[in-house]
C-alpha cells in the first residue's frame, strides 16, 4: 500500500494562490468524491484545507501523483505546470513524517499551534463521511494524533507561542497609543474571529461589535464577549466607524472593497484604520493597502511577528522530532505488516496456504488408503509423519548446510521448536 501527500502552504504558494485552493466543510464530500473518480482506482482519500495550506492525502495500492496533481489544478482552475512550482509532494515515511508534524504544530506558521490539530480532526471526520476514508488513512491521522497529544504533553512546544490573535492585538497596539480607546469590528464569528476578539477584549477597547451572516451565531458570539451585533449589510454605511476591523469568513469573494474603505476613511478625516484580513480567500481587496490611512495586514504579514521567539524554543522542536520520529517508525511497521508482499501479514498468508496444501495432500492420500481397506492406525501414522515431514524438511535442509546458513537455521529451529528446551 502507498501513501502519498501533494499540498501547497504559506512556504510554497502565495496568499491569492492558496486562496483558490481552499475547501470548506461543506464542500469536501462533493470534492472528495471527484478527487477518487479521477482515479483509475478510487483511493483513499482526504484532504486538509486551512488559511495556511491545502493539502491531499491519499493511499492505494500504486501512488498516482500526477492524478492527483490534475485535480487539484482543475479544482483550482490553475494550469497543472504553474501549480506544480508551487506544490510539495511526499510519499510513505515522509507523507508520515510531515502529517505528523502538521498536527503538532511544527509546520504551522505559529510554531506549536494547536489550531491545526483541530483543523485536521474536521477534515478526517469530513473524508470518513463522505466514505473516502480507509484503513490506511484512518491509521495514520489517528497515530497523528496521538503523536501531537504526546508533543503537547511532553515538551515546550506551545509555550510562549504568539499566536495570530496575539499577533493581531500586537500590532494594533503599534499603531494606537491605547486600544482601551478604540472602537472594533469583527467580520465573521468562527473559530479564529472567535480567538482573535477573546484577545482584543482583554485589553478592554471602547467598543467591539460582531457583524456575522448568521446573525445567531454573530448574537452568541457577542453575549460571550459583551460586545453589539449589526449585520453584513449594515457595514459598508458604518465602515466608518471602527478604528480596527479584523476580518475572517469563508466568503469565495471579498466583502470590504477598495471603494467602501475609500469612503469610509473619507469620513474619518485622516483618522487610520487598522485591518487584518484573516480570510483565504481574501475578504478585504488588496488594493486596500494602497491607501494612505489604511493598514492592512493579511496571515502572511503577521509571519514576522508570530516567528519572535522560535528560535528559543528550538530545543522543545528537537524532543517534538525525536517523539514523531518513533510514530513514523511505528506507523511504517504497520503499513509493512499489511504488505503482501514485504510484511508478516503476507507471510501469515502464504505459510496457512501452504500447510492448507500439506493438509489436504495428506488427508487426500490418507482417504485412498482407508478405501482400499487399510488399518485405522496405520493410515493416521502415515497421515502424521508425512504431514511432520513436510513441515521439517526446510528446517532438516538447513541443518544439514553449511556456514552461515547452518547458524541460522539453528538459531531459527532453537526458537521456533524447542522453546521448552530453552
Amino acid at each position: 500500500m502507498a501513501v502519498w501527500t501533494l499540498g501547497l502552504n504559506h512556504n510554497t504558494a502565495p496568499l491569492d494562490l492558496r486562496g483558490r485552493f481552499a475547501f470548506a466543510l461543506d464542500q469536501m464530500a462533493p470534492a472528495l468524491k471527484g478527487l477518487r473518480a479521477a482515479f483509475p482506482q478510487h483511493p483513499e482519500a482526504a484532504i486538509v484545507s486551512t488559511c495556511n495550506r491545502t493539502e491531499v492525502y491519499c493511499a492505494a495500492e500504486t501512488p498516482h501523483v500526477d492524478h492527483t496533481l490534475q485535480w487539484l489544478a482543475r479544482a483550482g482552475d490553475v494550469p497543472a505546470e504553474a501549480l506544480r512550482a508551487h506544490t510539495y509532494v511526499l510519499a510513505n515515511d515522509q507523507a508520515a513524517r510531515h502529517a505528523f508534524r502538521v498536527a503538532s504544530g511544527l509546520d504551522s506558521m505559529v510554531l506549536g499551534e494547536a489550531q491545526i490539530l483541530g483543523q485536521l480532526k474536521d477534515a478526517v471526520r469530513a473524508a470518513e463521511q463522505a466514505g473516502a476514508l480507509g484503513t490506511t488513512l484512518n491509521q495514520l491521522f489517528q497515530r497523528s494524533f496521538a503523536v501531537a497529544k504526546q508533543v503537547r504533553s511532553s515538551t515546550e512546544i506551545g509555550a510562549h507561542s504568539i499566536s495570530m490573535a496575539a499577533a493581531a492585538v500586537r500590532l494594533a497596539g503599534q499603531l494606537f497609543e491605547d486600544l482601551r480607546q478604540i472602537r472594533v469590528l469583527f467580520v465573521g464569528a468562527g473559530e479564529m474571529i472567535e480567538l482573535v476578539a477573546t484577545h482584543f477584549a482583554a485589553r478592554q477597547p471602547a467598543q467591539m461589535v460582531i457583524a456575522n451572516r448568521t446573525q445567531a451565531r454573530g448574537e452568541q458570539l457577542a453575549a460571550r464577549l459583551g460586545a453589539r451585533v449589526m449585520t453584513l449589510a449594515e457595514l459598508p454605511e458604518r465602515l466608518h466607524e471602527f478604528d480596527a476591523v479584523i476580518s475572517c469568513t469563508a466568503s469565495t469573494l471579498p466583502i470590504i472593497g477598495l471603494g467602501a474603505v475609500e469612503r469610509a476613511l473619507k469620513k474619518r478625516r485622516n483618522r487610520p484604520m487598522f485591518m487584518v484580513d484573516l480570510a483565504v480567500p481574501r475578504d478585504i481587496e488588496p488594493e486596500v493597502k494602497d491607501l494612505g490611512d489604511a493598514y492592512l495586514y493579511t496571515v502572511d504579514d503577521l509571519a514576522s511577528v508570530v516567528q519572535s521567539g522560535k528560535a528559543s524554543r528550538q530545543a522543545a522542536v528537537d524532543e517534538a522530532e525525536a517523539i514523531i520520529d518513533e510514530g513514523v517508525q511505528g506507523f511504517m511497521r504497520w503499513l509493512d505488516q499489511r504488505d503482501p508482499a514485504q510484511g508478516s501479514v503476507g507471510v501469515i498468508r502464504e505459510l496457512h496456504a501452504q500447510t492448507d496444501a500439506w493438509r489436504e495432500a495428506e488427508l487426500a492420500r490418507a482417504r485412498k488408503r482407508l478405501a482400499k481397506g487399510e488399518e485405522l492406525d496405520a493410515v493416521l501414522e502415515s497421515l502424521a509423519r508425512g504431514l511432520t515431514q513436510k513441515m521439517l524438511h526446510g528446517a532438516m535442509a538447513g541443518l544439514n548446510a553449511e556456514g552461515e546458513r547452518r547458524t541460522q537455521t539453528l538459531d531459527a529451529v532453537q526458537q521456533l521448536f524447542l522453546r521448552n528446551k530453552r
